[in-house]
């Protein structure tokens, strides 16, 4: 088995910034053809941008724009790439964002934008992949499995955290979302995953890494005692989609340094 995506459709949602983009030029590298997924017109310079430098370097790549929290134009996203690239292999399910305020101030409308996006939009998502990789079937020349689903969720799908309490809710939920699709749909040798990142250096999170100050708080965190980049990310995500992985199915991998094991206790807590 290879290392492998070639010949294989990856659509990644929020592909023009950060983990996004990490996961989408390393999935390039190793052969997919990428469907850029971006939400507004906003960011449809840098989701180009992204397209442009994977085509660059000799690899295939289009845009999208979809609001993945809207049930209309996901199910109209998966349909026109299913016309224009054939079919979908691979789906990310990245896109993500963050309204934070303290638990008593936060008002109904940061807490379902965050639902919304984070939470709603990755069921969407799935589900039109899962039906689309029901009605391909396996193709053996691209990969054993039918179909492979990657949930972005977070440490946070287990770790608390005061003053996210949207956020941390939509990453636990993910986990049992991604847990419940693999055992529904394993017999049809769908495989779904979830990768857990830690501290990345993106733009989501500036604050917490962009002044010396911050970054060496933040160290204090992770025992292996650097910050994370979007390319761990695509390392791992490629590693996922390929058949390499083909019996891995249902898992949440950490990649955070470390920071799963509460590096405050180190000296005690």
């Amino acid at each position: 088995m290879e290392r492998s995506l070639k010949n294989q459709v990856a659509l990644i949602t929020g592909a023009s910034s950060g983990i996004g983009t990490g996961i989408a030029k390393a999935m390039a590298e190793s052969g997919a053809t990428i469907v850029v997924n971006h939400s507004s017109e906003h960011s449809l310079e840098s989701a180009q941008t992204v397209a442009n430098d994977i085509i660059k370097k000799g690899g295939k790549a289009i845009t999208y724009q979809c609001d993945v929290s809207q049930e209309t134009e996901v199910v109209n996203m998966f349909q026109d790439v299913v016309s224009q690239l054939g079919t979908v292999d691979i789906l990310v399910n990245n896109a993500g964002i963050q309204k934070d305020a303290k638990f008593t101030e936060m008002t109904l409308d940061q807490w379902n934008a965050v639902i919304n996006v984070n939470l709603t939009g990755q069921f969407l998502c799935a589900r039109e992949a899962i039906k689309e990789f029901l009605r391909r079937g396996i193709d053996p020349a691209k990969s054993v499995a039918c179909g492979k689903i990657i949930h972005i969720s977070s440490v946070h799908e287990i770790i608390p955290w005061a003053g996210h309490v949207n956020y941390a809710s939509s990453k636990g939920a993910i986990r049992m979302m991604m847990q419940s699709l693999a055992q529904e749909y394993g017999a049809q040798k769908i495989r779904v995953n979830s990768i857990c990142p830690g501290a990345i250096q993106t733009p989501i999170n500036t604050n917490a890494w962009n002044t010396p100050e911050a970054l060496d708080s933040l160290l204090t965190l992770i025992p292996y005692n650097r910050i994370g980049t979007p390319e761990d990310i695509g390392n791992l995500a490629v590693f996922l989609a390929s058949d390499l992985s083909d019996y891995i199915t249902g898992a949440s991998i950490f990649i955070d340094g470390g920071m799963t094991t509460f590096e405050s206790f180190a000296t005690g807590g």
